[in-house]
């Protein structure tokens, strides 16, 4: 349920693995990657990550949103390598059996894969480039 990869994310892979018969609601969050940033137009995007620490830290942060919104169940994909304008970087699938829940578990989960889980994304613009965050 929670992984990293030079692949193409799989929307239909994590609905899968969120579906259930206790969730009235499931939330999709998808971070894309946009043509622009502080002034700046964006060529592509590069991610690095250390992909078994990345997982741990993504499964954790996963079962941390279980735990505090019952029911909940998740699951977290994202993406390594270079990555084109309008390319998912990563997808969290939040279900619940409530929308409220839905997502305020989705939300947690990205928000804090940000700013906690080891991935290094480098934004590669004309005449240069730069490391972005401390985070995804």
């Amino acid at each position: 349920m929670y992984r990293v990869s030079e692949e193409p994310l799989s929307l239909d892979e994590l609905l899968r693995d969120v579906s259930h018969q206790g969730a009235g609601a499931v939330v999709l969050f998808l971070g894309v990657v946009r043509d622009n940033n502080e002034g700046r137009d964006v060529n592509y995007l590069e991610y690095e990550a250390h992909e078994a620490a990345a997982e741990a830290s993504m499964r954790r942060i996963g079962e941390e949103a279980e735990s505090r919104w019952p029911g909940a169940r998740i699951a977290a994909s994202h993406r390594t390598g270079r990555l084109e304008i309008g390319e998912p970087s990563v997808i969290v699938a939040a279900s619940a059996p409530h929308r409220a829940e839905a997502f305020e578990a989705a939300r947690y989960v990205i928000d804090t894969l940000k700013a906690e889980t080891p991935i290094w994304k480098k934004e590669v613009f004309e005449g240069g480039e730069v490391w972005i965050g401390e985070g995804a």
